[in-house]
Order: C-alpha cells, then sequence, then structure tokens
C-alpha cells in the first residue's frame, strides 16, 4: 500500500482510472476527512499553460505528483470530486476585490463568474489612452480660448496648465491602477477609497451623460464633417418629423457609427483594440502633421510679429485674470479628458501592474505635446483675431487653407472624422466595462454583468450603452447636459486623487508596483489647482455647474432603489477577497 501510495496520481484525462487506483474509503471516512479538489477531463486543457494548483493534501492535481508527506488530516484524496476552477489565462473575477475585507462586507452576487481575455499590451494600451483623447476639440477650442483670455501668452499658458494637470493626475492614477487593475478603473478606486456610494455616483453620472454623451456628441461631430463630402447628411435634412422632434440624415449616420462600433467591440477586445490602433496611428500622424506642415510651409511673418513679439499683451496678472484663466480652462482639461478610459479595461491589460501607468504616462505625456505644438501652429500662422473670429471656430481648417487653399476643408474633414472615429472607438469600448462592475455589485441592470462566452466581452453592457447613446442623439441635448457635467467631471478627478491619499494612509499593506511620481506634492498641487478651477466656475457659470450637481445628486436615489431587498442577491457565491 505504501508503494501505492508514493506513485503518481493520474487525473485529468484519466480521472475515471484513478479513481479505480485508489482504494475506497468507507462512507464513515468521506464524512471525517474533505474532499480535494481535481481537475477533469473536461477542463484540463484550458488550464495546462497555468502555474498547477496543488491541495492541502500536497499533491499537483495538474500532473499527478505528490510532491510531499500529506498532512494527517487528509491521508486520503478524493478523486471523485469534481470543482471547475477558473481560466487562469484570464483575469480574476471582478467580485475579488483587493480590499481586504471580509467576505460578508464586500458586494455579494449570484451572478456566473467572469473573466475577460487579457488581449490589450503596452501599445494597445497606449493607443486607447490617445485615442481616446484626441477628438475634435483640439481643431477647434482654442478659438473660444482666444476669445476668452484675449492674449497669446495666456491661450498657451491655459493649454500648458491643463497639460500639467492631465499628466498629474494620470502619473497619479497609475498607482491606483497597477494597485488594483481590475475593470471598472475609476469606479473600482472611488469604492475602495470611500464606499460604493461614491463609487456608484460616478458610474451613474458616467452612463448617464459622461459617457454616452460624450459619444453621441463625438459622432454627430463625425457625421457633420461627412457632410462636407455628401452635402445630403445635414442637420436640416429631416428624415422623419421636424424640429427637435425627429430624425435627420446628420443624426442617422451618428447612430450608424455608433451602433457598428458597439457590434465590433462586441466581438471581442482584440477586435476593438486593432479599430483604435488603426485610426489613433492615422489621427497621431494627422496632427504631426499639421504641426511639420505649419512650422515649415504656413510660417506668416506678421502673425509671429504680432503674437510672439508681444506675447502677453493683454494680460495683467491680477485676480481677475486667474479667474479668466479658471473658467477658459475648461476647453483645454475637456479636450484632454478620457485619459482614463484605459483603467476602465484594466482586466484585459497584459502585465497590468506595468503597463497601465506606463501606457497613461506615455499617451498623455505624447497627446499633451501635439497639443501645445498645434497652438504654437496657430499663433505661427493665424493673427490673435484671426483665430477668435475662425469660421465656426474651425482653427485648424483656417491654418490649413493658408498652406493649400479651398482643398483645406475637405483636408481638415477627413483628419477630423479619422479623429472623431477612432475617439468613439475607444470610450465605446472601455464605457461598457464600468458597467460591468457594478452590474457585479448588483449596482446596475443584471444581465449587464454577463460575458460573452465565445468573445468573453460584456455584450449586454454594449447594447444597452449604445441604445442610450442612440436616444441622447437623437433627443439633440447631450451638448446641453455635456456643459452641466463639467463640474462634475473635475469633481471625481479630485476625489479619486484624495482616495490616493485615503489608501496609502487606510490600507498600507496593499501592493503598489508603481507609486505615484511627485507624492505628495504634485497629487496635492493637482487637487488644490482643479479645487480652485471648481470655485471660480460655481461663481462664474452656476447656471451649468448647480445642474451638473443635481445631476450626480440624482444618482442617490437610484442607488438605494438599486440595493433595496427586492434587487438583493442571492447569497450563494459570496465574494471572496483575493
Amino acid at each position: 500500500m505504501k508503494n501505492r501510495m508514493k506513485s503518481c496520481l493520474i487525473v485529468g484525462r484519466f480521472s475515471s482510472r484513478a479513481t479505480n487506483f485508489w482504494p475506497r474509503k468507507s462512507k464513515s471516512a468521506q464524512q471525517k476527512f474533505p474532499s480535494e479538489v481535481n481537475l477533469t477531463s473536461e477542463n484540463y486543457g484550458e488550464h495546462k499553460h497555468a502555474e498547477p494548483p496543488r491541495t492541502n493534501s500536497g499533491i499537483d492535481i495538474e500532473h499527478g505528483i505528490r510532491f510531499g508527506k500529506p498532512q494527517a488530516e487528509h491521508p486520503l484524496p478524493q478523486p471523485r470530486t469534481q470543482v471547475r476552477l477558473p481560466d487562469l489565462r484570464y483575469s480574476e473575477t471582478l467580485t475579488e476585490m483587493t480590499s481586504g475585507k471580509q467576505p460578508a462586507d464586500l458586494p455579494q452576487t449570484d451572478l456566473p463568474q467572469a473573466s475577460f481575455v487579457k488581449g490589450l499590451g503596452l501599445v494597445s494600451a497606449t493607443t486607447l489612452v490617445m485615442g481616446s483623447m484626441i477628438g475634435s476639440g483640439i481643431f477647434i477650442v482654442s478659438a473660444d480660448i482666444a476669445r476668452q483670455v484675449k492674449s497669446p501668452g495666456l491661450l498657451i499658458l491655459c493649454w500648458l496648465i491643463g497639460a500639467a494637470l492631465t499628466l498629474i493626475a494620470a502619473l497619479s492614477y497609475g498607482e491606483l491602477a497597477a494597485a488594483m487593475p481590475h475593470a471598472g478603473g475609476q469606479y473600482v478606486y472611488l469604492r475602495e477609497a470611500f464606499g460604493r456610494l461614491w463609487g456608484f455616483l460616478y458610474g451613474w453620472t458616467l452612463f448617464v451623460v459622461i459617457q454616452t454623451g460624450t459619444i453621441a456628441a463625438v459622432a454627430v461631430a463625425f457625421a457633420k464633417y461627412a457632410g462636407v463630402f455628401l452635402p445630403s447628411i445635414s442637420a436640416g435634412k429631416y428624415l422623419l418629423g421636424s424640429g427637435n422632434i425627429g430624425l435627420t440624415t446628420q443624426q442617422l449616420l451618428a447612430i450608424a457609427v455608433v451602433v457598428l462600433l458597439s457590434i465590433i467591440n462586441t466581438r471581442g477586445v482584440r477586435t476593438g483594440a486593432l479599430v483604435q490602433n488603426v485610426f489613433t496611428f492615422a489621427k497621431v500622424a494627422s496632427l504631426l502633421g499639421l504641426v511639420g506642415l505649419g512650422f515649415l510651409l504656413g510660417r506668416n511673418p506678421q502673425a509671429i510679429a504680432v503674437n510672439f513679439h508681444d506675447i502677453w499683451r493683454g494680460a495683467t496678472f491680477n485676480w481677475a485674470t486667474i479667474a479668466l484663466i479658471g473658467s477658459a480652462m475648461v476647453g483645454p482639461l475637456f479636450s484632454s479628458d478620457a485619459w482614463n478610459n484605459v483603467t476602465f479595461t484594466a482586466g484585459e491589460v497584459r502585465n497590468p501592474k506595468r503597463n497601465l501607468p506606463l501606457s497613461l504616462g506615455l499617451g498623455v505625456g505624447t497627446v499633451s505635446i501635439l497639443y501645445i505644438a498645434c497652438n504654437f501652429v496657430y499663433l505661427s500662422v493665424l493673427t490673435l483675431p484671426q483665430i477668435q473670429t475662425a469660421p465656426e471656430d474651425r482653427v485648424a481648417t483656417a491654418v490649413v487653407s493658408v498652406m493649400f487653399g479651398p482643398v483645406a476643408t475637405k483636408l481638415m474633414a477627413i483628419a477630423i472624422m479619422i479623429s472623431t472615429f477612432g475617439c468613439c472607438n475607444g470610450m465605446i469600448m472601455s464605457g461598457a466595462r464600468v458597467y460591468f462592475t457594478m452590474a457585479r455589485d448588483n449596482l446596475f441592470f443584471r444581465r449587464a454583468g454577463e460575458l460573452d462566452s465565445r468573445h468573453h466581452t460584456p455584450v449586454f453592457a454594449l447594447i444597452i450603452q449604445c441604445v442610450w447613446t442612440c436616444l441622447l442623439t437623437l433627443s439633440g441635448r447631450y451638448n446641453d447636459l455635456l456643459d452641466y457635467v463639467i463640474f462634475a467631471v473635475l469633481l471625481f478627478y479630485i476625489l479619486t486623487i484624495g482616495g490616493l491619499f485615503r489608501l496609502r494612509r487606510t490600507r498600507p499593506d496593499l501592493e503598489r508596483p508603481y507609486r505615484a511620481w511627485g507624492y505628495p506634492i504634485l497629487p496635492a498641487l493637482y487637487m488644490l489647482v482643479a479645487s480652485l478651477i471648481e470655485i471660480l466656475l460655481l461663481v462664474n457659470k452656476p447656471t451649468f455647474t448647480v445642474r451638473g450637481l443635481i445631476l450626480v445628486l440624482l444618482g442617490v436615489p437610484v442607488y438605494f432603489f438599486w440595493r433595496s431587498p427586492a434587487k438583493a442577491p442571492s447569497l450563494a457565491n459570496e465574494a471572496r477577497p483575493i
């Protein structure tokens, strides 16, 4: 018997033979000793590349090798017991968060265990950061900023401050992303730092308008510039109805773009990443072309003399100027927004503890340099009054017109269509992961927490996001809603970076492969400057900021509705801390 116990235990595909190999125990012995966990022939092939799991009795249950003496309380394993283990090639289940809490304190769910495919490398993660940031804003918003600050120097200063704040925030988020590399990103950070209510309020605002409203606005921008080539695509061409109740050809194309990209992203994260990579490289190339050709071919000596020889003209450094800059910062900050979307897909990033912080730093840094360079080109080609009065605020088109004449309109239309299409794809792909995680916490529609068994994508979350985005597109009110949540978006950034400080204090043992650069000075500086901008927005634009705050607070009763007994989940599958 000792020789047989020392021999190899065959499991997996030969589990039936292994059952006969060991002597049967009596019924009383089976009750006395707990059974072992085995792989079966059904799932052996899925785990052959994973690290072999080990049982308490000292058995390598993949290869059937006994590598140590069995513990006294487990003298004999039970090969008959079959428990399906999670596929270790994919990320951990989202209900198992690194919170260190006891199972009873964690969100409970009776949804099936779910896992994502690790399909995003460093390049794909970086293009997701860059592609989500670059939309149509950089081609347009400088006109509005110039009208507000009335100074070439202050125009550049606004973009420099916006770049610095965004980069500090990205480097701070890098620590949170590396410590908690789970799908949901910022939702998870707020939940772990301040509790489920704050996480839900962010997810609620994200779904209601931040993500979906931005997708709708960017998709309409794509359709608007497509009208340059197809005049029948216009906001004035109605297919159904008229006025605020109707369907225009422009809205129809925008909806078609949203539906198409949503379908593409149901086919798997690698498919969505391929689209993102192609369009991000194309839009970066277009920005590089604008910068390079602008400096080489578009230099206007008159504009350079007027704008740079007295760059601070019109600027008086007092409180009024600070207030002016604070209000004007809306353009640079939200032209650079959506950089955090890569954290939503953290569960699908390979080696996330390295690649997430690196992609945030590389992506935000590259885009910020391009944005600042574009504004230097604008000031090198156009005078400040020309920038302020650019037709329909299309500053980039006016710059290209100086170099190429009337064909500039079509060239810039192509560039903006590429930019907006890629931006839509990145936001559609990433946003659904937040709703997925909320559903796993029983704070969103149940089916949103399920993954497609073949492609490992949150199909229902993508569908519901698509439907709401299309409704916002039809309403035509997405721009108003976006104005309302500018205050709220910045508030959530401040709270999340505040969570970095809180988690350093409350969770000192949390593994942090990357620590925020410049902590605590730079994160604290971000919170201080961003809070000042919030105050200035509240004073100068109370209508938008108050309505935005109300929109966020409307999520409080919705949160308690999702937590009501009618929504309470089964306790059959308790979440377990890692």
